[in-house]
């Protein structure tokens, strides 16, 4: 049993693997390897699905997964609603790394997130409760890492123009490297541009009929050459 979830992030993650067997007692150990992002929640059901019919129990094992992001939540829901519907128990173990501080920011068991998510009792008449302040402060602390996911995603799809933009600033100023990625931001800071935004200018310009540079980007541009030149 074997399978991989696409390539995500223009090929810069490693993909969710997820392999494993089903011993004669109808015990299914999977192994869990790559990244949780999106798309392994998909991957995940597309193993299960595949599960023989006598699966009486589910161990996964996590310790191959080295990153995961808010997707880890959906992958986590695939596997225990398997669980509920086919009345069978599920784990999910040896979480490591990122990962396992995820689960924590999140407020789960490290050891196995999914025994915290046994079935809610009855529900009772009533107010509903007061969010606590523990509570509180994990949704902010959710907030703010689902933004550090969001700014590493642009910042990893905005390397490769960032890096072409490099390599024509190098041949067009003979400078290395490390003085062209001095010329983008500076560029950036004068221009009051995001160096994002500058180095596609550049890449774009540097097309056969690719549009000329604003004129306020020429500037700061040339300025900057100038001032890595001093």
């Amino acid at each position: 049993m074997n399978s991989v979830a696409p390539l995500s992030l223009a090929k810069r993650l490693r993909p969710l693997a997820i392999d494993g067997r089903t011993d004669g007692t109808g015990r299914s150990v999977l192994s869990a390897r790559g990244e949780l992002v999106h798309g392994c929640a998909d991957t995940l059901a597309g193993v299960l699905a595949e599960l023989p019919v006598h699966t009486c129990r589910i161990e996964l094992d996590m310790a191959g997964v080295i990153f995961m992001d808010t997707a880890g939540g959906q992958f986590l829901d695939v596997l225990h609603n398997h669980g509920r519907r086919h009345l069978i128990p599920v784990s999910a173990t040896n979480w490591r790394g990122q990962p396992r501080r995820v689960l924590e920011l999140f407020g789960l068991d490290t050891t196995d997130p999914l025994r915290s998510t046994a079935p809610d009792p009855a529900p009772t008449p009533g107010p509903a409760p007061t969010p606590s302040a523990v509570a509180l402060e994990r949704a902010e602390q959710l907030h703010e890492l689902r933004e550090e996911i969001t700014q590493l995603r642009k910042a990893i799809a905005s390397r490769p123009v960032i890096d072409q933009a490099r390599g024509i600033l190098m041949a067009t100023h003979a400078c290395t490297s490390d003085e062209a990625w001095h010329i983008l931001r500076a560029a950036s800071q004068l221009s009051n541009t995001k160096l994002h935004k500058v180095a596609a200018a550049v890449t774009a310009g540097a097309e056969s009929d690719g549009p000329s540079l604003p004129e306020e980007l020429r500037t700061a541009l040339r300025r900057a050459v100038a001032r890595c030149r001093v």
